[in-house]
């Protein structure tokens, strides 16, 4: 008997992605055959669609076209399109682009699976296809976001902050050890608000606590701790407890008091500075990982300058810049005029990361002879490219190690930094 072939295309971020994962192993229950990014023609074409920013939407809109033509000339083929894109455009999608044969949304994988003639199987809701490396996934501890901030569009498409139960975790993460992950990356919107829709409290840190009891996982990695109401007690966890790395990706947007109001964020400078400097007086190791937008309405270039100044003076390990998108249906688009042409904003952008190379260089330099434990992600000619506890994939630096013989990729090993750039080291693998 034939087996349909099933293409499932992951647009944006890390969070689609564990929805495409999740729907795969639902597609396999149903006996499709499926493939992820595939270029080989297939029955059917799933897009899981990004519509956070105006960059993402034109890559999805492109891909949709793209794989629309493709259908069109092989001849036969269905085209569903699902994700933030298609929640939030929908009814001028549907218009515009008639060759998808249906548009779903975010949170129906049910309705997905239904609608290509299969049974959805709940029971299946904490397993999914580790695509990628297999040795690291990412474990999505909640949906949506109670925040308000002005520039975010999340909260309209994806909806309220709904956290997922400890115990539901914990089994998803012994699947993934099970079928051979090592590290898991927690993300959420927020992952400090964990818990306080279900337990009436903030339950990060005992969330942790239980997953890093689970056989096989050896790092856990925490993405999107947001500033206010930092679970300070996560500061004792990852000092006592091996598994959880120092990684602490803070997004700060702003250091200016008036952008941050702005911006509708529930932090202050003031606050912002005390709580980063209390990280570092307790975990003087930990690699502490930020985000800044610039060009957001209202932005002065005093204001601008002030958030130069602190990423200047804070020294921060690792730090990625955007520039600011007037989305529809946010706060700030219904508020705000966007006042900041372009190019400002790109300039703006260029120069927040001019200084961050300046920085990453000096602190890389720093790790000169020193030893760390690292990850090897993949082998690449004479390289194998790893990753320390320090460095999540896709936004860090990776290290590129010699002498590592013909280890393989998931195996965790103690190497010598030898040398470095400003956003890579080089080392060799330890002999001891």
């Amino acid at each position: 008997m034939k087996r349909n072939k099933v293409n499932i295309v992951t647009l944006g971020c890390s969070k689609n992605l564990v929805d495409s994962q999740k729907l795969m192993r639902q597609l396999e229950a149903g006996g499709y055959r499926v493939m992820s990014e595939s270029t080989d023609p297939s029955d059917i074409v799933i897009i899981n669609t990004c519509g956070f920013i105006n960059d993402a939407k034109e890559e999805s809109i492109d891909t949709i076209i793209s794989h629309a033509s493709a259908i069109k000339e092989q001849g036969h083929g269905k085209l569903f399109v699902m994700g933030c894109m298609a929640e939030r455009y929908k009814d001028e999608l549907e218009e515009a682009i008639p060759e998808v044969k249906e548009w779903f949304g975010v949170n129906r994988p049910s309705e997905i699976i239904n609608r290509l003639g299969l049974v959805y199987h709940p029971e299946l809701t904490g397993e999914r296809v580790v695509t990628g490396p297999g040795h690291y996934a990412y474990l999505k501890i909640a949906e949506g976001c109670d925040r308000t901030c002005a520039f975010c569009a999340i909260p309209g498409i994806r909806g309220k902050y709904i956290s997922t139960p400890v115990e539901e975790l914990v089994e998803e993460a012994r699947f993934l050890a099970s079928e051979g992950v090592k590290e898991l990356l927690l993300i959420a919107q927020d992952l400090s608000y964990y818990g306080i829709d279900l337990y009436g409290k903030q339950s990060l840190t005992r969330l942790v606590s239980e997953l890093s009891a689970v056989e096989g996982i050896e790092w856990i990695r925490l993405h999107y701790l947001y500033p206010s109401n930092f679970p300070m007690e996560l500061l004792d966890l990852m000092e006592s407890n091996p598994k959880v790395c120092r990684y602490i990706d803070i997004p700060i947007q702003h250091i200016s008091d008036k952008m941050l109001m702005m911006m509708r964020r529930a932090h202050t400078a003031a606050g912002t500075r005390s709580l980063l400097e209390e990280i570092r007086r307790r975990l003087p190791d930990a690699v502490i990982r930020t985000t800044v937008i610039a060009g957001h309405p209202g932005e002065t270039e005093e204001d601008f300058k002030e958030l130069l100044r602190f990423i200047k003076e804070f020294r921060f390990d690792r730090l990625g810049s955007f520039r600011y998108s007037h989305e529809e249906d946010t706060y700030g688009y219904i508020n705000y005029t966007d006042d900041i042409p372009e190019k400002t904003k790109e300039k703006r952008v260029a120069r927040i990361m001019e200084l961050q190379q300046k920085i990453s260089g000096e602190l890389n330099e720093a790790t000169l002879g020193k030893t760390v434990k690292v990850i090897i992600d993949r082998k690449e000619g004479i390289f194998h490219i790893g990753r320390s506890a320090g460095d999540s994939p896709e936004v860090d630096q990776e290290i590129f190690i010699t002498g590592a013989g013909k280890i393989k990729p998931g195996t965790f090993i103690n190497v010598k930094i030898t040398g470095s750039t400003e956003f890579d080291l080089y080392a060799e693998a330890s002999k001891d």
